[in-house]
């Protein structure tokens, strides 16, 4: 007698590591691309405020206005070379499409084991190998996630902040409870 899972079982297993890895990768660059936007939004605002200022102080009368025009001209300079280098617009755009692609996948994994994985065995080890193409694909393709936002993603997930209520509700219903209602701050039981 063998001690090995069914086969359909290791396939759904498989399925929700697919799932698990694509909703850490989706909310790592989530978080990267909402950090790449606001380094953008910040830069290229002093930006602006320093080259308003520059214009101004180079208008003006005064006499130290010349030193002052031409420092904040520097400024301005060096704060524009570091939004080219760092170019955070697409930093933050990259990482926001490969949250989008990553969690694409995620649904489509569940739906997968969900709806579609009591398929014929053979077509289900099919779909699960192209699942996992693209995820793999995903990985080779994708910008890296920084630590501190895959950390922040983390965090997140086991905080439940990824849960749909729905699930929960499902869980509760097979534990013979009430469902649960959570929203952010407070869980509410219901009865």
């Amino acid at each position: 007698m063998s001690t090995n899972p069914p086969k359909s079982k290791q396939i759904v297993d498989e399925a929700k590591r697919i799932e698990e890895d694509s909703l850490y990768s989706s909310k790592g660059h989530f978080y990267a691309g909402q950090c790449w936007s606001g380094v953008g939004l910040w830069l290229g605002c002093i930006t602006a405020v320093l080259s308003a200022v520059a214009g101004t102080s180079a208008l003006s009368k005064f006499d130290h206005s010349t030193t002052v025009a031409g420092s904040l001209a520097i400024l301005v300079a060096v704060v524009t070379a570091i939004i080219t280098f760092t170019n955070p617009n697409e930093k933050a755009t990259l990482h926001k499409e490969a949250g989008n692609k990553y969690n694409s996948l995620k649904n489509d994994v569940r739906i997968f084991y969900e709806i579609e994985a009591s398929i014929n065995e053979k077509e289900a080890i099919r779909k699960l190998k192209e699942l996992n193409g693209r995820r793999n694909q995903l990985n080779q393709e994708s910008v890296q996630i920084p630590k501190w936002a895959f950390e922040k993603a983390r965090v997140g997930i086991e905080d439940e902040e990824a849960e749909y209520q729905i699930d929960n509700q499902i869980n509760d219903e097979k534990k013979n409870k009430a469902p649960i209602i959570k929203t952010p701050g407070k869980s509410v039981k219901k009865v």
